[in-house]
């Protein structure tokens, strides 16, 4: 029994057309389309909603302007759906919700966030990733690594928010949903994971000194290193904005590119994060530049150069030639 990952979430946005072209360029697919109300899929069946600020099914917002309004967590079966609504039954903002296989319950957070559980309508997905040749493994034999034209986003991974008070959100997610903590920066930040078993977090809360709510980024899975900087470069051919990236985050040994999301803060491409079990000890560390990045560019690659912004493109037919 355990809460399997996130299933769905939800922005309240102010620009649905530029919403949707970014997130078709982030490479989900439109499964639904309204006027005001937005709905695509990652490979394997994790929703992303994307509605009008003003949208009357959209929970109430943590923060003004554009912003996530709702993380729904998926579950395993309806006698874990029993069990979590037991638990919450009695907490602010407690929603059950009819509907096919269970419907929906919820509560709201410490921080005002609407979480929601059901059960999972994910699927199964196989996909074929890069094999790494290293001193003492050699993994890919007469088979050159992969290259990407572009991403296509697995799953959500993980969202992060800026919270009020991390303390009392992360005995919020651990008492009554069973999260398990991973690492921490001591009375500032809590990396949490679902299970025992599993990635090195699934949310991670972040409180700053003005204790202000907010939505930091949302995290996408892709299948390996090759495809964050496939991703990546591409969403910079299209035009978006890079916020910081690609580099290498050494908490969760995760490499990460982050651009600037017109539905609310910021997303990320990420891969190759830390898998831990219940053997792992939580560490502690001081929040800085070097803890949250081991190395990064700032301002991001040129799609098109293939090298960082503002350089400029090679003169010959390499880009190690001179100028």
């Amino acid at each position: 029994m355990s809460v399997l990952g996130i299933d769905e979430i939800s922005y309240g946005a102010d620009d649905l057309a530029a919403c949707r072209q970014f997130f078709l360029d982030w490479g989900l697919s439109l499964v639904d389309e309204q006027a005001e109300r937005l709905v695509f899929e990652t490979l394997n069946g994790c929703r992303v909603i994307v509605a009008a600020t003003e949208h009357p099914d959209l929970p109430p917002a943590i923060e003004a302007g554009p912003t996530l309004r709702e993380v729904v967590w998926g579950v395993e079966s309806e006698a874990d759906l029993a069990l979590y609504e037991g638990r919450i039954a009695q907490l602010p903002g407690f929603v059950k919700q009819g509907g096919p296989n269970g419907g929906r319950i919820g509560c709201t957070d410490p921080n005002g966030l609407a979480v929601r559980l059901q059960l999972t309508h994910k699927r199964d997905v196989q996909m074929q990733s890069a094999e790494y040749n290293t001193w003492d493994r050699k993994g890919r034999v007469n088979q050159a690594s992969p290259a990407y034209e572009r991403a296509q986003p697995i799953e959500v991974g993980h969202v992060v928010f800026f919270v009020r008070d991390v303390q009392a959100c992360e005995r919020f997610y651990v008492e009554n949903f069973g999260f398990v903590a991973s690492d921490r920066y001591p009375e500032r930040g809590a990396f949490l994971r679902t299970a025992p078993d599993g990635g090195h977090h699934d949310i991670f809360l972040l409180q700053r000194p003005d204790k202000h709510a907010g939505l930091n980024h949302v995290a996408f899975t892709v299948r390996d290193i090759h495809e964050v900087f496939g991703g990546g470069m591409h969403i910079s051919r299209c035009g978006w904005d890079t916020q910081l990236g690609p580099g290498r985050h050494p908490v969760s040994s995760a490499y990460f590119w982050y651009f600037k999301n017109p539905a609310g803060a910021l997303v990320e491409y990420y891969a190759d994060e830390d898998q831990l079990t219940a053997e792992w000890q939580p560490r502690e560390f001081e929040p800085g530049p070097t803890v949250f990045a081991e190395w990064a560019i700032d301002g991001g690659l040129d799609g098109n150069t293939r090298r960082q912004k503002g350089v400029g493109a090679a003169d010959g037919k390499f880009l190690t030639d001179k100028k």
